[in-house]
């Protein structure tokens, strides 16, 4: 049976491009926006949990708007659920994205200047034009060294991990504001152009190949049931973990008999990026 998570039909309404629909419902081909809020969350159902969240110029499909909520699909991970209407906007040619932690669009390129808008890592923004030290975009004037062209990629995933460091944990967050396991990986590994989807149990199975046991590289994944980090050295992971309430560094070996200790079981699967 298809992943719910990623399969884009509600009671009412299916993807036009799927197969084997349920009789009644209405067939979509869906239409672009772009997410227009900082950050939002993207819920199981509306007014439901938190399954992900997604952050301002992210690309979605949106399949049906109803009641002041739209059912959507991202296009970043193929993540299905329901987000505020009033957190889209219309689409928009994005050209860069966010590559620090987090930045500011200014009213002027001036650092000086009252701030528009606060964006996390990730964020897809147009350029309009430069001005030195800033980029003039669609939302203001941005520091032109906190951005990135769209395409170019990072080299390193756990350097992108280290920039959360103290980023508070979020459960299925995904912003510099708050960021889960598995939000922290994903941020890491698209920043470097590497697929990942959304949760920890689909990384261990879409992401990398098995790894020798105990022969720990920098960038390899440690997963356990409901929780993934990133090998930061042979002694030492990175990951937004519930202990520590943030995205820290741990000893690898202290990680497991800590997490084996509460409860939650043993390693599952060391995985190693291509």
């Amino acid at each position: 049976m298809a992943d719910r998570r990623r399969l884009p039909l509600n009671i009412r309404v299916a993807a036009a491009h799927l197969e084997n629909v349920p009789d009644g419902l209405e067939r979509v081909k869906g239409t672009q926006a772009r997410i227009g809020a900082s950050v939002t969350d993207l819920l199981r159902a509306p007014d439901g949990a938190r399954d992900r969240q997604l952050v301002y110029g992210e690309l979605v499909t949106v399949y049906e708007n109803r009641n002041g909520w739209a059912f959507l699909q991202s296009a970043k991970d193929s993540y299905a659920g329901y987000v505020a209407s009033a957190a889209l906007t219309d689409p928009f040619e994005a050209t860069h994205r966010v590559r620090a932690p987090a930045t500011h669009a200014y009213s002027a390129d001036d650092f000086k200047s009252p701030e528009c808008h606060a964006l996390s890592h990730g964020s897809r923004v147009q350029v309009l034009g430069g001005t030195g030290r800033f980029a003039h975009t669609n939302l203001g004037f941005i520091p032109a060294r906190h951005l990135s062209l769209l395409g170019t990629h990072e080299d390193d995933p756990v350097a992108v991990a280290e920039l959360f460091l103290g980023t508070p944990y979020l459960w299925g967050g995904n912003s510099r504001c708050g960021i889960d396991c598995s939000g922290l990986v994903q941020a890491a590994l698209l920043a470097c152009g590497i697929p990942c989807p959304g949760d920890s149990d689909m990384q261990e199975t879409d992401v990398g190949s098995q790894a020798p046991a105990g022969d720990y590289q920098r960038g390899d994944l440690l997963f356990w049931k409901g929780h993934v980090a990133l090998v930061r050295d042979t002694r030492t992971l990175i990951h937004a973990n519930a202990h520590d309430m943030a995205v820290a560094l741990e000893p690898i070996d202290a990680a497991i008999a800590r997490i084996m200790e509460q409860g939650d079981g043993p390693v599952t699967a060391h995985k190693r990026l291509a």
